[in-house]
């Protein structure tokens, strides 16, 4: 490793990637980790500071590596115990993660992206175009900094329980980091947490579904949020390129990998147009098809939509026809929506590459594998 290169982020590298960095710089695989149990459960980003590791290998960490965090811009808490920080990533971008408190378990919600790209007509972030896919560092700082001011730490005092992947940007299309990161989350010198306690939220990429299957056992959670293809399409743009048959095939592939797995489809309710009873009888007909629970979440409003909320008792005739159904159905209860960090509402600041936004989804209509 040159010395003149420039120094490599820590939060970039899994065990496995540090592991292997360490070997090349002629040391133990052991050190890469006792600087991980520094890093994530100490969240210590002194090499200095390192008592354990030696005077050598902490002067030679210095020399080639750094450990970074995103800026915290500011951060700021609702009346609900809801917190989000808006973290700035290069330039004028930023990102927001929002963690929602609750009796039995404290969840963090991180994005995977600068923007999106995917248009989904009724979430906030997608009003702002997309610039660029995060890095592993970047999205792992999130949580690490979540997991600093929550005074997290693993195994011992843990006030951080789960990470769900449903921030800003579609996950699958920034698959290898989004990888990385989650094996960082569910490392034991990481965020040791439960690999069910990891969720995954896609809006359908069906090929990324099926890799994801083959590298990472964590929770799936996908973005219905219509029964039928000719709304869906409406609601979501990429149902054109892989309809609702196509995304429960490649579900119940996903599901078929583990036994005793869910799949969650998540519900966002709009009033007067995918809540009406014959909807909930349509996604009963669907739902049948897998190990599957239905999330309905009261749609969050932002400033521009066309869309309204569902009222609560459509909501809940909603979830009875599905309950009487059989099919598992909670409704989301809606979480500092008085700091616009409810669901659908993270917008964060994003420079929209406009060129860049076009390329982005050319490459995904010729194919998800070239855009990821």
């Amino acid at each position: 490793m040159s010395t003149t290169t420039a120094k490599a982020n820590l939060f970039d590298y899994d065990r496995k990637g540090l592991r292997a960095l360490f070997a090349e710089l002629g040391e133990k695989p052991y050190r890469a980790d006792q600087v991980m149990k520094w890093v994530y459960h100490r969240h210590v980003t002194d090499f200095a500071e390192m008592t354990d590791v030696g005077k050598a290998l902490r002067g030679k960490l210095e020399q080639h590596l750094e450990i970074v965090p995103p800026t915290t811009l500011f951060e700021k808490q609702a009346s609900d115990g809801t917190h989000k920080w808006l973290l700035g990533m290069d330039g004028a971008n930023a990102i927001e993660a929002v963690f929602i408190p609750e009796t039995s378990r404290g969840t963090l919600c991180v994005s995977s992206q600068v923007g999106c790209g995917l248009n989904c007509q009724f979430c906030s972030t997608a009003t702002q175009g997309f610039n660029r896919n995060l890095s592993a560092a970047e999205i792992i700082g999130q949580v690490w900094v979540a997991a600093k001011h929550l005074g997290n730490v693993p195994h011992h005092q843990r006030k951080l329980t789960n990470v769900v992947m449903m921030g800003m940007g579609e996950p699958l299309l920034n698959f290898d980091n989004v990888v990385t990161a989650m094996s960082v989350m569910r490392d034991d010198l990481g965020l040791g947490l439960a690999n069910k306690r990891v969720t995954l939220s896609t809006a359908g990429l069906v090929p990324m579904i099926d890799r994801l299957g083959e590298v990472a056992d964590v929770s799936l959670a996908v973005s219905l949020h219509a029964p039928v293809d000719e709304l869906r399409t409406r609601l979501v743009p990429l149902n054109r390129k892989y309809p609702i048959a196509q995304l429960l095939d490649a579900c119940a592939r996903y599901a078929a990998r583990r036994p005793r797995t869910t799949i969650t489809f998540e519900y966002t309710m709009l009033k007067g147009v995918n809540d009406h009873p014959e909807h909930a009888r349509q996604l009963v007909r669907l739902m049948r098809r897998l190990p599957a629970k239905v999330n309905l979440i009261p749609f969050n409003p932002f400033h521009g939509t066309q869309f309204e909320r569902s009222e609560e008792d459509v909501i809940r005739a909603f979830q009875k026809i599905l309950l009487d159904a059989d099919v598992l159905t909670t409704v989301r209860r809606t979480r500092g929506d008085d700091i616009d960090a409810a669901c659908g509402q993270l917008k964060g600041q994003v420079v929209d590459r406009t060129r860049r936004q076009a390329d982005f989804r050319r490459k995904l209509e010729q194919g998800v594998a070239d855009a990821a």
